[in-house]
């Protein structure tokens, strides 16, 4: 494959995510921004917008029908892997600062996912909103949620919802 047609392909790639970003910022479910720190352009800190807000680390997560060719394909325009197990048919994917989840057989859709807790690089954060608490705070806003995180524990923890075009957003802490 080409360098410009993988150059086309990531620059389409993250245009979608630039509109979705957009639509999900402009409907209030997202209010989460990052800034590159002073220095270092690699790294990136949460910066609170105007309700505080906190969703965590951005990517992609896409149900695959085979993983393997995915795998491939992906590392055509040259993602690399940096999580997963491909023997569990979960792998997730890295190109820069964008990602990629690819699962096989566990979501029937591609959705929208956010790590409270997590850097890009899937590092714990000192400071991070709680998925319960973002819970609250959307349920607030009077955004129904299809999977609620059970509010009685504490740790890693999970919430789904569906934004107005239809599209499933996973709120998934793991930590």
């Amino acid at each position: 494959m080409s360098r410009r047609y993988t150059n086309i392909i990531l620059t389409v790639i993250a245009t979608l995510l630039v509109i979705v970003v957009s639509r999900l910022e402009n409907s209030g479910i997202a209010d989460t921004a990052y800034a590159q720190q002073s220095g270092d352009s690699t790294k990136t800190k949460p910066m609170q917008k105007e309700n505080g807000m906190q969703l965590g680390n951005f990517s992609v997560s896409l149900a695959v029908k085979d993983i393997h060719a995915s795998k491939a394909f992906y590392e055509k325009l040259g993602f690399k892997v940096v999580g997963g197990d491909i023997a569990q048919n979960w792998l997730v994917l890295k190109h820069g600062e964008h990602k990629v989840g690819l699962f096989q057989g566990m979501f029937e859709k591609n959705m929208l996912t956010f790590n409270p807790g997590w850097d890009s690089n899937a590092q714990k954060l000192d400071a991070f909103e709680d998925v319960r608490d973002i819970q609250r705070q959307l349920k607030a806003q009077g955004v129904v949620l299809d999977v609620e995180a059970d509010e009685k524990t504490t740790g890693p923890a999970y919430i789904m919802l569906t934004d107005p075009d239809g599209n499933p957003i996973l709120i998934d802490q793991h930590v």
